[in-house]
């Protein structure tokens, strides 16, 4: 969520680097001017709404791989992962809407993503927020496909919030998954809030970025494991079509998607929303399984990320590489909405609703082609209802 495709920003390590391995508070913010406090105080955050027939139920997951050290942190025991589940759910059923951040994750958030995009006094409105999943609600009958999103570095995985619920309203089962040690906003029950041990690491030269996506394959071959196989870990596990499995991610998370692919063939589909590639496509491709690349507007051929024009040319199967014109880093996470709610001076070129409105389109068109096998002709070219949306084809 504030990773540069690039290469991480400075700023990505100022909380990081002054938290314990583990704390179970934060600390409040420096004082700030009662105006802009007061001002923050009074907005109101809503994310968009979903927009597909389903109501959607979510549940949480806390997942351990026993004989596996945590990479990070190898003292701190073995490997886990946290994991929100946004499914298909039947209408009036479940608790309340889920809390989108905790008062301590929210200040967390605020103080890692700096003033110009959260403005001093979001952290009230934030742990305020509410989405639109009804808690531990019942699913639907049926079975779904699963949809796996990882979040960019540093950023949780409450981060695709607009995302996960979006398409879990159109029939999908969706796994996002916080990696321990990789997000600066992450409560671990038991363990209170990690920080990002690995933002240290990695932006120090300690360990290479393409640790992170080695890591975050091995996490998510795990979580389909535990989802899909015998004893499964969530109770609702029918609900899953383990037949059809796609995976997406933002930044980081999206070079983790290609790399999961490579390494898992239980992955059909997966989608790069502006994520170097830290880790190259295997020269002999990913085996004609479709990917998608979805990036900013800078993200076009032979800009600067040579990542992607080599990915392009090793991938052998259905492909597109779409930029969003007006579009930059973060849009294709939650953080334009929340940005554009709580007054932000530094915006974005689209509107937070017109980037969630085009981020769902595309992706849900792509994993509803390759997943579902519905015709979806946005994909097909350029649309006049989607103008900022350009096809490349280098």
């Amino acid at each position: 969520m504030i990773s540069n495709r690039r290469g991480p920003v400075a700023a990505l390590l100022a909380l990081a680097v002054t938290l314990p391995l583990v704390q179970t508070a934060v600390a409040a913010p420096a004082a700030e001017s009662a105006p802009a406090a007061r001002e923050a105080a009074v907005r109101q955050v809503e994310l968009p709404r979903p927009t597909g027939p389903h109501t959607v139920g979510v549940s949480t997951l806390q997942l351990t791989e026993s004989g596996r050290p945590d990479p990070w942190v190898p003292e701190s025991g073995a490997r886990q992962s946290m994991v929100t589940l946004h499914y298909p759910a039947a209408a009036g059923t479940g608790g309340g809407p889920r809390q989108y951040l905790t008062p301590d994750e929210a200040r967390a958030l605020v103080a890692h993503v700096g003033p110009d995009r959260l403005p001093a006094g979001s952290e009230k409105p934030l742990s305020e927020t509410r989405s639109w999943a009804r808690q531990d609600a019942r699913p639907v009958k049926g079975k779904f496909p699963l949809v796996v999103l990882s979040p960019g570095f540093g950023g949780p995985r409450v981060s695709l919030t607009h995302l996960a619920e979006d398409l879990a309203s159109r029939g999908y089962v969706v796994a996002s998954v916080d990696h321990a040690y990789e997000s600066a906003a992450t409560t671990f029950p038991g363990r209170g809030m990690l920080p990002c041990v690995a933002c240290v690491k990695t932006e120090n030269g300690e360990v290479p970025y393409s640790d992170v996506s080695r890591g975050r394959a091995k996490d998510v071959s795990y979580l389909i494991s535990r989802l899909t196989g015998p004893r499964s870990v969530w109770k609702h596990s029918a609900a899953i079509d383990a037949r059809k499995i796609g995976m997406a991610g933002h930044s980081i998370g999206g070079a983790s998607a290609a790399h999961t692919m490579a390494t898992d063939s239980r992955v059909d589909a997966g989608v790069n929303m502006d994520g170097s590639f830290f880790i190259p496509i295997p020269d002999g491709g990913l085996d004609g399984r479709p990917f998608l690349l979805l990036g900013a507007g800078d993200s076009r051929p032979g800009t600067g990320d040579g990542s992607w024009d080599a990915a392009w040319r090793k991938l052998a199967g259905w492909k597109r590489w779409l930029t969003v014109t007006g579009s930059e880093h973060d849009t294709f996470s939650d953080l334009p909405v929340l940005s554009e709610q709580l007054g932000a001076p530094g915006l974005p070129g689209l509107t937070g609703d017109r980037a969630a409105g085009i981020n769902r389109v595309y992706l849900a068109a792509f994993l509803d082609r390759h997943l579902k096998g519905a015709s979806r002709p946005v994909l097909n070219g350029p649309t006049a209802a989607n103008p900022e949306v350009v096809f490349h084809a280098p």
